[in-house]
């Protein structure tokens, strides 16, 4: 079947997480970079720990509460405003290069962000980018349920009114391409890093070294 819709992830895949780093930086002097890194690593652990556990709570918590875990491990004591700050960076995150670009090619099809952030973050990143006419938004808070979840891929299914063939799911985490892999999408793994193929067995249709690589698939 035709691919129809193009789901992508936005943390890490349209847009760097790690930009954050320089804001990071100008407030905790030498320990930006690892603030930064520490913080997504703890994002990511809490996101899952929570789904496993069944205790849900939605992704702009968690981020809240991961960055306060990473400024605690590197002694960086920081202020509620100072946290405020660091917290507007995520709607404020750079998108990599090639992703502007990259969406105006794909403009003949349906593109969508499905993210495990809300929209109340999603939304400001996607308009303070200027990408409004370029992509919407869909949030596995409104299942609460986070990916790798089959429920979460299921529900972004059933948003668009197609069949899982239709649709392209494209993310730069591997586990989030596991978990859509498993489900049943089409995925397209960004793979910036060179990083090895999971030993897992749940294998991308394509994998590519950035975005641009999806304008030479046929879909």
């Amino acid at each position: 079947m035709t691919i129809k819709a193009i789901l992508f992830d936005a943390y890490g895949t349209l847009f760097d997480v790690y930009s954050v780093k320089e804001r990071c930086e100008q407030h905790f002097q030498g320990k930006g970079e690892d603030i930064s890194r520490t913080w997504r690593e703890k994002q990511l652990e809490y996101c899952f720990l929570t789904q496993i556990l069944q205790k849900y709570e939605p992704f702009d918590q968690l981020t809240e509460k991961a960055l306060k875990a990473s400024l605690a491990i590197h002694g960086a004591e920081g202020s509620e405003k100072e946290c405020a700050d660091l917290m507007k960076e995520y709607e404020q995150l750079r998108p990599f290069e090639e992703t502007e670009e990259v969406l105006k090619q794909l403009k003949g099809k349906q593109t969508f962000i499905y993210s495990n952030g809300t929209r109340g973050m999603l939304d400001p990143l996607i308009k303070n980018n200027g990408f409004q006419d370029l992509i919407g938004a869909l949030s596995a808070d409104e299942i609460r349920q986070y990916k790798p979840s089959p429920a979460s891929y299921s529900y972004a299914m059933e948003k668009l009114g197609l069949d899982k063939a239709e649709i392209l799911f494209v993310s730069s985490n591997q586990w989030d391409i596991a978990g859509a892999s498993s489900f049943g999408f089409r995925t397209a793994w960004i793979n910036r890093t060179g990083e090895p193929v999971s030993a897992l067995g749940f294998e991308p249709a394509s994998i590519c070294s950035d975005l641009k690589g999806l304008l030479e698939e046929k879909y």
